[in-house]
């Protein structure tokens, strides 16, 4: 039996992070450890905060970031009906944009040092100085860089447009690899490191899942999670706001299922070279060609799991931006309730090696599917409570 190796990919999509949080904590207490965690802007700071605490704080760890940032936008109550829930999440997102939020960022006012001195400001809404600090109280970065668990970060440098990782295989992280993840623009002004400027890797690619795959050189087969915050799939807008809602789901999705498909495809073909291998007479087994089927043959078996937040009727066209209590309690208990839903589904208790190398389940919609298999039986998705409960 090869060894399995865990990696957690965590999507970009800010205020939805919560739902990350929530699956995280169901994947812990179901034992599951990631060797490797990989993430991209909000996904980036889940990642180094649960990779920067001991395995005994990293749940509590999550929890403290996530009640802080939705402390300023605490009602106490959410409304039951769908008018009153846009309503307020509405308001949330208006709220947050003019005060900030807390332990993340904060508005500049426009003082004559601010607009005189500070470069920044003539490129960003705001200051993500609070963030820094969050982090360096929440993450032990030392236990990132000395670690076991491999982290994974992307950005876009501002002058070249080029992607970059900063991942701790070859880099020391430290805050500001974080913040230079999640500095989207024009809201979060870049992040400066080695004299190079990073703003948010999302506005190349979303999700750090092609960065994951396409490190073919594995002693081990892989267990990936995949949590994404934006749905590729949706329903059709009823009005401008719903269009610019599924605008962005659309754009910030990242083409998921087109890499899960086309690594598949890699996955056969791999399969498909040893096989062609194992019938070469041996006067060929030398020949120029067989060492290049060789060195793209090796194998191993991947088993992808699709973890994906969904938006209800009621959210806000700007969901990625409301941080109100109600809404980062709903987000984390839906990504609970999706990863324990998922590791608790009869497909996945008696999943078997996959065939052609790959499988993928998406189970929090009750599907699953195995590469080369017939039984795609999709059904309705679960039921969420309207009001959610803290976990």
């Amino acid at each position: 039996m090869r060894p399995l190796q865990n990696i957690l990919v965590f999507q970009g999509g800010g205020a939805l992070g919560a739902y990350q949080a929530g699956t995280f904590e169901a994947l812990h207490s179901h034992g599951i450890r990631p060797d490797w965690l990989a993430g991209i802007s909000i996904g980036a700071i889940n990642s180094a905060i649960i990779a920067g605490s001991p395995d005994e704080h990293k749940v509590r760890n999550l929890r403290d970031f996530w009640d802080m940032v939705s402390s300023g936008l605490d009602y106490g109550v959410m409304p039951q009906d769908h008018f009153g829930k846009r309503m307020l999440k509405d308001w949330s997102v208006l709220a947050g944009s003019m005060t900030g939020i807390p332990g993340f960022f904060s508005p500049r006012l426009a003082t004559p040092y601010q607009m005189l001195l500070n470069p920044d400001y003539r490129i960003s809404h705001y200051d993500t100085e609070p963030l820094m600090k969050t982090l360096e109280r929440l993450v032990d970065f030392d236990r990132i860089n000395t670690g076991k668990v491999r982290v994974s970060l992307g950005a876009v440098n501002v002058k070249t447009g080029n992607f970059a990782y900063f991942d701790t295989s070859n880099t020391r992280l430290c805050a500001r690899h974080v913040a230079a993840s999640g500095a989207l623009p024009p809201g979060f002004p870049p992040i400066e490191i080695d004299g190079e400027f990073y703003w948010d890797g999302g506005l190349v690619s979303n999700t750090p899942l092609q960065y994951v795959l396409a490190a073919d050189s594995y002693d081990a087969d892989l267990c990936i999670f995949q949590v994404d915050l934006f749905p590729a799939r949706g329903r059709m807008p009823r009005d401008l706001l719903e269009v610019d809602a599924r605008v962005k789901e659309i754009r910030y999705s990242s083409r998921t299922r087109m890499n899960t498909d086309e690594f598949a495809r890699k996955q056969k073909i791999r399969r498909a070279a040893r096989r062609l291998l194992e019938k070469l007479p041996p006067e060929l087994q030398d020949d120029e060609d067989a060492a290049l089927l060789r060195s793209i043959g090796v194998e191993y078996d991947v088993t992808l799991v699709h973890l994906i937040h969904r938006s209800a009727a009621y959210d806000s066209h700007a969901m990625d931006a409301e941080f109100s209590r109600a809404t980062v309690e709903e987000n984390w208990k839906a990504g609970y309730d999706d990863a324990m839903r998922t590791l608790t589904h009869p497909k996945w208790t008696r999943r078997g090696r996959p065939r052609n190398g790959i499988q993928i389940f998406d189970l929090a919609q009750d599907t699953a599917r195995d590469e080369g298999a017939t039984d795609h039986m999709p059904a309705a998705m679960p039921q969420r409570a309207a009001k959610a409960r803290r976990t």
